[in-house]
């Protein structure tokens, strides 16, 4: 995947210095890197060019340029610039101005969005402490922390040196600049790239500090790319995971679908349990595994596992997967063990699915906040495992057009996948979709349990009532 990166590096390290101490930034031509226009999205081209021919500066950052070099197909294209983003959006009337806690622009084609932001400054030097409820937080021109030091807010402008410098990991701070197509490398992303590591930009437990999502973020990139995280960019992490709580429910839930909905679910699985951050996204989840707790219907970690894997499948295959599905695998387990719970407490079947259900949800939108437009589907799916196996008579033609059905049907797949015994119920149904609607009905027949029995007396067939008529008669 890296073939010719190291010839890339090593004449690009001889133009600036030794290849062990090079001097930052390298600035490579356009001859001596494969990073080609052709691989960029038209439209970021036109917001580049315009933004260029307005007389500012105009550069690709990050994820687009470090996924080209590497070989992969780049998705997201951003670009930055020297213009504020009020200039910016003055120039596009297809664009709107987002954000509170970092001022951006959208400039949309379509579906395809192209985010535009302004070269930011280290703002450390223009914040002072402020208090706040009996505690310090920092304030600036524009920039704002929370007591515990994570940025609230940062809407101070730079130069591109100082933006650089605020970037996350070294490979996230390559640009590439449409006036002379050259690659600007700030701070070695491109000898980490060759060394297939990730490397945190300055003081590892300052920059955790100042967001910890970056933490997240090095996992992301640890499993999406198979690069390994460097060893002081890794070391502070499993003693920083507690800053997690201090981050928007709102914000961990578009990063849980960033780390296990992009095709590298089970790596990310494994990488998050590992470095302790899992159990401040799934805290009730975690516990569980954590206590080894299993049943022979349910096994846990085989189960979250299994469902990754045909996650991670139908993304490597194209195919999209619904956020409430991958929710509702992560939180599974969860529900069973409550479940089990109310039911020895005597609630009925169904009553105490629901119970559980609620509880399961309420607890983690503290962590992780779930939209109820992804909750509601999630109970049906759950519920639906329970209706399912009661497929005679009519049922089954009614649960087939049930709205959820195709997703509870996947879920009821990854179960028995998993290795819960459900007496061929996956297959039945696979049988039940496939077959004409005479073979459907000699399905029901054979799945109904009544059909079942030869012994006794067969049940009395119902005389039909007879209506009577009471018409009035009239004498003559």
């Amino acid at each position: 995947m890296l073939a010719g990166f190291k010839s890339l590096v090593r004449k690009a390290t001889s133009l600036f210095g030794s290849e062990e101490s090079p001097q930052y930034p390298l600035e490579i031509a356009r001859d001596n890197h494969s990073f080609s226009r052709k691989s960029v999205s038209p439209s970021a081209l036109k917001v580049l060019y315009r933004l260029s021919d307005a007389g500012f500066d105009a550069f690709l950052v990050g994820g687009c340029i470090r996924d080209n070099l590497i070989g992969l197909t780049p998705k997201d294209f951003d670009v930055v610039t020297n213009a504020t983003p009020e200039e910016v959006h003055d120039l596009f009337s297809n664009s709107r101005l987002i954000g509170r806690r970092f001022k951006l622009v959208h400039v949309t084609f379509g579906r395809e969005i192209i985010e535009v932001s302004t070269f930011r400054a280290n703002t450390a030097s223009q914040e002072k402490p402020v208090e706040q409820d009996g505690r310090k937080s920092l304030k600036g021109k524009d920039t704002a922390r929370s007591t515990h030091g994570i940025i609230l807010r940062d809407n101070v402008y730079g130069s591109i040196d100082e933006d650089a410098e605020r970037r996350d990991f070294t490979f996230n701070a390559l640009y590439y600049n449409i006036k002379d197509f050259s690659i600007h490398d700030y701070c070695g992303g491109l000898a980490d790239i060759e060394k297939r590591q990730i490397r945190i930009i300055g003081d590892p437990r300052q920059r955790y500090q100042e967001d910890p999502v970056r933490m997240l973020r090095a996992i992301r990139f640890a499993a999406k790319l198979d690069f390994t995280i460097e060893e002081t960019t890794a070391a502070p992490i499993k003693d920083m995971a507690h800053l997690l709580d201090h981050i928007p429910p709102a914000r961990l839930f578009e990063e849980v679908l960033k780390l296990l909905g992009s095709g590298n679910g089970v790596t990310t699985f494994k990488l998050l349990r590992e470095y302790g951050l899992f159990k401040y996204l799934f805290p009730d989840t975690d516990a569980l595994l954590q206590s080894g707790w299993q049943r022979k219907d349910i096994q846990p970690e085989a189960f979250i596992t299994q469902g990754l894997i045909n996650t991670d499948a139908r993304i490597q295959d194209g195919k999209s997967t619904a956020p409430y599905f991958l929710y509702a695998i992560l939180l599974w387990p969860s529900v069973a063990l409550r479940h089990e719970e109310f039911e020895k407490q005597g609630l009925p079947l169904m009553p105490a699915l629901h119970q559980a259900a609620s509880m399961v949800l309420d607890n983690q939108v503290a962590s992780t906040a779930i939209p109820r437009r992804f909750s509601t589907p999630m109970r049906e799916i759950w519920d639906l495992q329970f209706r399912l196996p009661k497929r005679y008579g009519k049922r089954a033609f009614t649960l087939l057009q049930h709205p959820r059905f195709r997703a509870a049907f996947d879920f009821l797949l990854i179960r028995e996948q998993s290795g819960t015994e459900l007496d061929g119920l996956g297959q039945w149904w696979t049988d039940f979709q496939q077959a004409p609607e005479n073979q459907q009905r000699d399905l029901i027949h054979k799945a109904d349990p009544r059909s079942q029995s030869t012994d006794g007396p067969k049940p009395k067939k119902r005389r039909p009532r007879r209506r009577k008529n009471n018409a009035k008669r009239t004498e003559e």
